[in-house]
């Protein structure tokens, strides 16, 4: 029996249930797997008012026990002394929630720790194994090591990611361009393996051809428009509007450019009359009814470490229209088989794909593009595929 502590940066919480959701599908897949038990212990800054310094709760109802911590955002209103206080905070919500796991685990010390998201995570795994030699496994999702995205890190960053990276008993990445992109940081470890998000396939499946809407786009993402470009999508919306009668694009999401991109598409004359439809924050069933009525999901991200929404969009039946960036491309082997690929940043190449797709909404057939999707990314498989990774490094260990 191997005890997995689970330690993410990101992970659903009070004030946002869909943060890192896909790290807790991670883990929720591995605590199912036989011969595994885990915990989780994450940590946060609070979004709203705290009756106290540190509020905890604890979850033992879930897919893994889970201890959760938020602490205050303003301390003393001194910005430098704040970030060092509250980094100080993070560190001793971690270690009490290390400690009650331990309480769970009747005093025993786990066999292994998982880090979702470095960098405070990693650096907290290195000094467990320090104290009491527990080998470490790094999970990184993070598009900022990307090439696209690389100048946003600072240099003791880049040389701390490294320091975690090659001292941990594994690296899991999402795709073989994050592993390769964070080899090119120095950030390497003894064995690297590549293994899928999970997608719900439960959830994520196809429905019949006959509820499909005929020209409806679908967009799904965290509105951060310098990463996802969804400004561009909508101008290749408004150019291709006058081609296409009826045509609608459905945008479901959230994030800090939500007011600027609601304005921008009022200004491009797209909310008059309906071309443009915003659903905002959607809980997952509902994400899922959306895909299986959309003619295809379109995508326009400068840079993607993965792409759920591309997956479950194929677990969904419906082909993807999206940029060939980070490990996008890994996952549209072979080419056009599951859908367009096109530059990022092309405008055209956007246009052109998505009046493909939309004149023959039937040329990818969702059963095929339902058993890749269950190959790739289903929880079965991506299970089995960690329970591996934690044998190998038990062995050398």
């Amino acid at each position: 029996m191997l005890r997995i502590l689970h330690l993410p940066k990101w992970y659903p919480h009070r004030y946002d249930d869909q943060d890192g959701d896909f790290v807790a599908r991670h883990v929720a897949t591995i605590a199912a797997q036989p011969g595994l038990v885990s915990a989780v212990v994450f940590a946060t800054v609070a979004q709203g008012p705290l009756a106290r310094l540190v509020v905890q709760e604890v979850d033992l109802n879930g897919p893994a026990p889970t201890w959760r911590y938020y602490y205050r955002a303003r301390l003393t209103g001194f910005g430098p002394l704040d970030r060092l206080l509250k980094l100080l905070l993070w560190l001793g919500c971690a270690l009490h929630g290390v400690r009650a796991v331990r309480r769970h685990w009747q005093g025993q010390l786990p066999s292994l720790v998982h880090v979702h998201v470095l960098l405070r995570t990693g650096l907290l795994a290195l000094l467990l194994r320090e104290l009491w030699r527990l080998p470490y496994v790094v999970t990184e999702h993070w598009t900022i090591y990307l090439p696209e995205r690389r100048a946003l890190l600072p240099g003791w960053r880049r040389w701390l990611t490294g320091m975690v990276v090659r001292r941990a008993a594994a690296l899991h990445t999402v795709s073989r361009a994050l592993a390769e992109a964070l080899a090119a940081l120095g950030a390497r470890a003894p064995r690297t393996a590549v293994i899928a998000n999970v997608v719900d396939l439960t959830l994520f499946r196809p429905g019949p051809l006959a509820e499909v809407r005929p020209t409806t786009l679908l967009h799904v993402s965290a509105f951060h428009d310098s990463v996802k470009n969804l400004s561009g999508v909508l101008r290749v919306v408004a150019i291709l509007r006058p081609a296409w009668p009826g045509l609608r694009l459905r945008v479901a999401g959230y994030g800090p450019d939500e007011a600027q991109l609601h304005r921008y598409a009022a200004d491009l004359g797209l909310l008059a009359d309906g071309t443009v439809q915003w659903l905002g924050k959607l809980p997952h069933p509902t994400v899922a009814a959306e895909m299986r009525q959309a003619t295809a999901l379109v995508s326009f991200s400068r840079a993607e470490t993965f792409g759920c929404v591309l997956l479950e969009a194929r677990a969904s039946g419906r082909p993807v229209v999206a940029t060939c960036v980070g490990g996008v491309p890994e996952l549209f082997e072979p080419a056009q088989a599951f859908g367009l690929l096109v530059p990022p940043d092309d405008e055209a190449a956007l246009a052109a794909a998505l009046t493909t797709v939309l004149a023959a909404p039937t040329a990818f057939a969702p059963d095929q593009l339902r058993a890749n999707a269950a190959a790739r990314c289903g929880a079965a498989a991506v299970g089995a595929a960690f329970g591996r990774l934690y044998e190998q490094v038990k062995l050398v260990e």
